[in-house]
C-alpha cells in the first residue's frame, strides 16, 4: 500500500495498539449515551444499515463522532485518505466495524470514488462526510451528489445533538458527546438527484442537501437550548 512509504519507524508498534484501544474507549464512551429522540420521518424503527438496501448517509463532519457507534458493526463502506494520518484513521475505522476505501481529493480520489461506485453496485452502503476532511465546514461537496446520480439511490442525511458535548477548536469545531449524554437524532427527507441532472440542477441538489443538513442540525441543536458552534472565532 502507497501510505507505508510515508509511515515512521514507530508507526507499526503504534499502529498494532493504538487503534483497538481507541475503538474500545469509543464504543464504552457512545454506549454511556441514550437516545431520547428521533426528529424527522417516522423513522424511530430505521436502524442504519441493518436492512439489505444499499443507501448513501451523509452527514457533517462535525457530528462524525457519535456515528462510530451507530453505524458501527453494519459493514458500513467509508473513503479515508491515503496519507500517514489515514492509515490510522483506516485501522480505527476496521476496528469499529467498518469497510474502507483509501483515497482523497488530494491523492487516489477518482480511482476511490470508482471503487465507492462499485461496491454500492454490489449492495453495499456508504457513509460520507459531506463537507469532507478539510471543509469549510458545512459547505456540502459534489462527491455524493454525484454518486447518487451515477446510481439512482437517494442521499439520506442523518445528525445529532447532545446535551453535554466536548467542543474541539478544530476548523469544524468537532463534537464528541460526554458520558451519559441524552442525544437526539434527526433524518430529514432523503435527497433524490435525477439521473440528467447536470450544471445548474445538480447544483440545486447540492444546495438542498447542504440546507436539509443545516436545518437539521439547528434542530438538534435548539432540542437542547441553544445552537452549537461550527466555525472557529474570527481573531
Amino acid at each position: 500500500m502507497k501510505s507505508k512509504k510515508i509511515l515512521r519507524w514507530y508507526d507499526p508498534i503504534l499502529l498494532t495498539l493504538m487503534p483497538p484501544l481507541a475503538a474500545l474507549l469509543i464504543k464504552f464512551l457512545m454506549s454511556t449515551c441514550r437516545v431520547i429522540k428521533v426528529i424527522g420521518q417516522d423513522r424511530k424503527n430505521d436502524i442504519p444499515c441493518k436492512s439489505s438496501e444499499r443507501s448513501i448517509y451523509v452527514t457533517w463532519h462535525q457530528r462524525m463522532s457519535y456515528f462510530f457507534y451507530l453505524f458501527g458493526a453494519r459493514n458500513l463502506t467509508v473513503m479515508i485518505s491515503r496519507s500517514r494520518d489515514g492509515e490510522y484513521a483506516a485501522r480505527l475505522a476496521g476496528w469499529l466495524g467498518f469497510k474502507s476505501v483509501r483515497g482523497s481529493s488530494t491523492r487516489g480520489g477518482l480511482s476511490a470514488f470508482r471503487e465507492m461506485i462499485k461496491r454500492l453496485k454490489n449492495g453495499e452502503s456508504t457513509g460520507i462526510l459531506a463537507d469532507g476532511p478539510h471543509g469549510p465546514a458545512r459547505v456540502v461537496k459534489k462527491g455524493a451528489v454525484v454518486m447518487a446520480r451515477s446510481l439512482g439511490i437517494p442521499i439520506n442525511p442523518i445528525v445529532w445533538g447532545a446535551d453535554r458535548c466536548w467542543v474541539l477548536n478544530s476548523w469544524d469545531r468537532y463534537l464528541i458527546p460526554k458520558p451519559f449524554a441524552r442525544v437526539v437524532i434527526c433524518y430529514p427527507k432523503p435527497v433524490s438527484v435525477p439521473s440528467t441532472a447536470r450544471g445548474e440542477e445538480l447544483e440545486a441538489c447540492r444546495r438542498l442537501l447542504e440546507e436539509r443538513l443545516n436545518e437539521s442540525s439547528r434542530l438538534c441543536d435548539l432540542y437542547f437550548g441553544r445552537e452549537r458552534p461550527w466555525h472557529r472565532a474570527r481573531d
